[in-house]
């Protein structure tokens, strides 16, 4: 399917539109990952669903700093509160300890 007839059937809302997250050839699997992973801090989604994305991206190749970067490169678009909500999240997901009291 085109894009075009891609578009059509998403100003439809046509299901067949919407591809499954494991449906995408394995070169694009990386960044549809980080993409939504992008989508996921913007609308402030549960920790639950930024770690399965997390975990999908890892599996298609990227790298913590890939996912990292997509924090700094959504914040000018999302808001820095947004960024912000979400790092603990991301953090969690990549098993790293943010020591957000410090011992100063």
């Amino acid at each position: 399917m085109d894009y075009s007839e891609q578009l059509r059937r998403l100003s439809i809302d046509d299901e067949q539109a919407a591809k499954a997250p494991g449906s995408h050839p394995s070169e694009l699997a990386k960044t549809l990952c980080l993409v939504r992973i992008g989508a996921l801090v913007a609308v402030s989604a549960a920790a639950a669903s930024i770690h399965q994305e997390i975990d999908r991206a890892f599996s298609a190749g990227a790298s913590a700093e890939d996912i990292v970067e997509v924090l700094e490169t959504v914040m000018p678009i999302v808001g820095r509160p947004r960024v912000v909500k979400a790092a603990p999240k991301v953090a969690l997901a990549l098993d790293v300890d943010l020591d957000l009291l410090g011992d100063e």
